[in-house]
């Protein structure tokens, strides 16, 4: 189910079905037909906000995400050489009311697939810090194996600042998708050195959803355009259209990738897809996300043949 967070002048609306009432503290609740009025207000503060509430919430978030966090304890880290850079967006804010950002399970599907194979991984941003994020559900139970380990929530609260990493402590590089890379991760020039340093060592390069719009704009160091020529995916225009997204957003993606000359596949509207084509992997939307993330998978093993 879908999650979304909306803001107003001084306002700031959660809707989620699954969590009627949550407590932010003890004068505060929240409730999806409900406002909380902030004075001052303070976007950022207020996804931290949500967040903090919602993380209370997962003591009681069932036995399954516990089941998952025991199976991911039983695989140990493959090499320190196989660590995979995860980077999302600091973007907060699309149209004038509605949280951009990442969206949720885009990080938490990939990431648990990562981790059940015993691969490490580090979360990066733009602007570092907590970053923004819709789609927060924890009837997930990726969702919630993700939010109920404290050493996973603090590496998103203090994600690394993108201008700050070192390429080379990383063999891959994911970009995250959620509508928050159509505005921070396109020709940003921090992410396009990480994304060529890492796919210049050997590295591999992975983007799902809207995350591959930080291969935009993106040249190697032989001058040519990354995506020319390249088998991929990204979130259609016919997605956008279909939940009225294409009224926020700066441009068409599908569209963008392709005037550079990428070779664009798809699946049915919010259907699974993932395109492979040697070490460039992406998958197209929420759906992608697991078996996404089990493609970044088999190209490590594959490497270590």
């Amino acid at each position: 189910m879908r999650s979304m967070v909306r803001i107003t002048d001084g306002k700031y609306f959660a809707s989620n079905q699954f969590h009627q009432q949550i407590l932010v503290r003890p004068e505060f609740k929240i409730r999806s037909t409900e406002a909380i009025t902030m004075k001052p207000f303070n976007r950022r503060l207020a996804v931290q906000a949500i967040g903090a509430a919602l993380a209370a919430t997962s003591i009681t978030s069932g036995t399954a995400a516990t089941h998952l966090k025991d199976k991911s304890t039983q695989a140990s880290l493959r090499s320190s050489e196989q660590k995979i850079l995860i980077v999302v967006s600091s973007h907060d804010r699309k149209g004038t009311d509605l949280v951009a950002g990442f969206w949720f399970p885009e990080l938490t599907h990939p990431a648990h697939v990562f981790s059940q194979a015993g691969y490490g991984y580090d979360i990066a941003s733009p602007q570092g810090g907590l970053p923004p994020f819709d789609g927060f559900d924890l009837k997930d139970p990726v969702n919630s194996w993700f939010w109920i380990q404290p050493e996973q929530r603090n590496k998103l609260a203090n994600s690394l600042k993108l201008s700050e990493v070192d390429p080379s402590r990383y063999s891959a590089a994911m970009l995250v998708g959620g509508h928050g890379p159509m505005w921070d991760f396109v020709n940003n020039k921090a992410l396009h050195d990480v994304v060529r340093a890492i796919h210049e060592r050997g590295g591999i390069v992975s983007a799902v959803c809207h995350g591959p719009a930080g291969l935009l704009g993106l040249k190697l160091s032989d001058g040519t355009h990354f995506v020319s020529g390249r088998k991929l995916t990204a979130f259609t225009n016919e997605e956008e259209v279909s939940r009225q997204y294409d009224k926020l957003i700066p441009f068409e993606l599908e569209t963008a990738l392709k005037d550079q000359k990428a070779v664009f596949e798809e699946a049915g509207v919010f259907q699974s897809r993932v395109v492979v084509d040697g070490r460039l992997i992406t998958g197209q939307n929420p759906a992608s996300a697991k078996p996404f993330g089990e493609a970044v998978v088999a190209a490590f093993k594959t490497r270590q043949m």
